[in-house]
């Protein structure tokens, strides 16, 4: 360890690793962890992967084993307002003073040049072994094959779905990206989905054939409906439940949350066995910000995390479904590995006015760049950088009948967040 490293206050030190470029990889921190003595083998783990809804289900998750009775960690990324919000423990951040202490205990040990994602899972493992949980719901932060959570052996494994995000990294195609992610499936495992394409579900199935792993599909082996008396009834791996309640706004988070039962259910193998009624007290209880989530009303300000064409396609179909309002506008703003032509195109035609912000991360996009794309769609499209400012001007000419909707990034979100936490003194 480098003198001047060890020198550092930690936080400070981690801070700084933000900077680091994007790596894919599992060396730097197996070489880590093998001297830390694998805290990660210390406690169940159940991996989430896919391109939308990763949050959502481990969120759901934990809820329902945290109510179960078991010691749950959570992790996942990236955070809104406070890095903390990454490391949870029973659905309670990580206290300031553990994660310096955390952050101090990977130094001690740092031997590699990690980025900030793998100082952060490292911190993770870290914590949930020093706080003896059973299980830990874990978060795939981009990908999965090279993703820093894969160095561990999951119980069970989900891929939400697959759609064209992180080109960059992961691949232009499908078929490249389903590859990456079902990284994640483990020998003797099993492994949960919602993907739909014919060619990517039979990529994944084969995946598991190979690895001998057991695979269910939504649709299929596992049932979700929508029924009228409200909530959804799960029908399957010998379990059938009826008006569940998913707290969360958005016709595919019906989907999210039967995966999420379906996943908590075959932890029941592993020892991790959660009744009925907690699954029920589980998912009414899961919060998860920056998903469909109001800030305040009259005149409603929405945010969304949706960050690629299928996230927006669910973002516009709950605004077309779930709320009323007498005029929209959008402030949009994306990182510079986006597919914002095809978001633009399908969100941009729901709104009478388009602002282009910038989200507050250097891989961001600026408005001047998407200003020609969003023309070809809208014609009332305005450039206000600071997402604060894009929100006050927003604010002062809506109605209370009105909808300001923020997406297209969960960075941008993070800053509208922040912007009515400080405004409302929280």
């Amino acid at each position: 360890m480098d003198g001047a490293v060890a020198s550092m206050d930690p936080l400070a030190y981690l801070d700084g690793l933000s900077s680091r470029p994007i790596r894919l990889g599992l060396a730097p921190l197996r070489r880590l962890l093998v001297r830390m003595k694998h805290p990660e083998r210390k406690y169940t783990c159940m991996v989430i992967g896919g391109t939308n809804g990763k949050g959502s289900i481990a969120a759901m998750s934990a809820a329902m084993l945290t109510a179960g009775g078991f010691r749950t960690g959570l992790y996942t990324s990236p955070h809104l307002l406070d890095v903390r919000e990454r490391i949870r423990i029973d659905g309670h951040m990580i206290a300031t003073e553990d994660l310096r202490a955390c952050a101090d205990a990977i130094i001690r040990q740092l031997r590699e040049d990690l980025t900030y994602f793998e100082f952060l899972t490292a911190m993770a493992f870290h914590f949930f072994e020093q706080e003896r949980v059973d299980v830990a719901v874990l978060e795939v932060g981009m990908g999965g094959r090279l993703d820093a959570t894969n160095v561990v052996e999951p119980a069970v494994s989900v891929i939400s779905n697959i759609s064209l995000d992180h080109g960059h990294y992961l691949g232009k195609t499908l078929e490249r990206i389903a590859r990456e992610k079902s990284g994640i499936i483990r020998k003797n495992g099993c492994c949960l989905t919602a993907s739909r394409q014919k060619r990517i579900v039979g990529m994944i199935k084969e995946a598991c054939r190979k690895k001998q792993s057991r695979f269910f599909r939504l649709g299929h082996e596992i049932k979700v409906r929508k029924q009228k008396e409200g909530g959804f009834s799960f029908r399957g791996l010998n379990r059938r439940y009826d008006h569940l309640c998913c707290p969360l706004k958005g016709r595919h988070q019906m989907d999210n949350a039967a995966l999420a039962v379906g996943a908590v259910a075959l932890l029941a193998e592993h020892g991790l066995a959660v009744q009925e009624e907690a699954i029920r007290q589980g998912l009414s209880e899961t919060r998860w910000e920056g998903r469909l989530e109001i800030l305040q009303k009259r005149p409603t300000v929405l945010i969304d995390g949706a960050h690629n064409p299928a996230g927006i396609s669910s973002l516009c179909a709950a605004l077309k479904e779930e709320f009323r309002y007498r005029r929209l506008t959008v402030i949009f703003g994306a990182l510079d590995d986006k597919d914002c032509r095809t978001m633009l195109r399908r969100l941009s035609p729901l709104a009478d006015k388009v602002i282009l912000a910038r989200p507050e991360n250097e891989r961001s996009l600026a408005p001047a760049a998407l200003l020609p794309i969003a023309m070809r769609y809208h014609r009332r499209v305005e450039i206000i950088e600071k997402p604060e400012e894009a929100l006050l001007k927003s604010l002062a000419s809506a109605t209370a009948e009105d909808l300001i909707c923020v997406t297209g990034s969960l960075y941008l979100i993070g800053a509208a967040k922040r912007f009515f936490s400080e405004r409302c003194g929280t």
